[in-house]
């Protein structure tokens, strides 16, 4: 059976994405990150989901990037602006680096566990504007990792960047969660980190917009709904 370390944030995208890596059999290591986030009730729902895929480690990061500072989802200074779920800029939300530092991360425990490959639920249609979202930055650091650790740059063996939501819609997205089973009903997506789901800021919008396409009722509570 072949390894994966899925980045998993709690979120709906990478616990769709965990739920494509398991119907293709795969033994699944998530790996989650405890970053100082505002939104950081998202680790109870990894953990909720990790439980529920019965994988035999869920290794959670201690890291602190809101000593870096400059997003609104780790300085408490920063208030997060309601929602423009059509934006194309590059919103207050964007935390800087963190899926190239999360990704390097995935990468040294990929190649501890030898696993082959690494999933992360990046989005390049309802991405909310990240940079590293995009499928540049995507095969920007592959080749970058293929040269990076001992298993990939001296023992020649291939560990991928797997990202099969790259090109989904959330719509896409959720209705492939409801095909694969996915327990959405544990996911948290909002950024305001709330009991429940604020419903205003982009994360929500996108989220809510989705699943109202699909077609397909949302399972967790808001405290707004439009």
């Amino acid at each position: 059976m072949e390894k994966a370390v899925v980045l998993l944030s709690g979120g709906l995208d990478s616990t769709v994405c965990m739920a494509v890596a398991h119907s293709k059999g795969m033994e699944l290591y998530p790996i989650s990150f405890n970053y100082h986030q505002r939104h950081n009730i998202e680790l109870e729902s990894a953990k909720k989901v990790a439980k529920h895929f019965g994988v035999k480690r869920h290794l959670i990061i201690e890291t602190n990037m809101d000593a870096i500072g400059g997003s609104a989802l780790t300085d408490e200074n920063i208030d997060v602006p309601a929602g423009n779920p059509d934006r194309e800029d590059v919103p207050i939300t964007y935390v800087p680096a963190r899926n190239l530092i999360f990704l390097s991360y995935a990468m040294g425990y990929a190649e501890v566990l030898g696993a082959q490959h690494v999933f992360i639920g990046v989005n390049a249609v309802d991405y909310s504007g990240y940079p590293d979202c995009r499928p540049e930055f995507i095969a920007k650091f592959q080749d970058l990792a293929n040269y990076a650790t001992r298993a990939t740059a001296v023992e020649h063996k291939g560990i991928t960047i797997e990202t099969p939501l790259q090109d989904l819609s959330k719509k896409e997205i959720v209705l492939l969660g409801t095909k694969l089973h996915a327990p959405l009903e544990y996911t948290h997506s909002c950024y305001k980190g709330g009991e429940k789901a604020c419903g205003v800021c982009d994360s929500c919008r996108l989220r809510l917009r989705g699943f109202e396409e699909a077609g397909v009722n949302d399972p967790v509570p808001y405290e707004i709904q439009k």
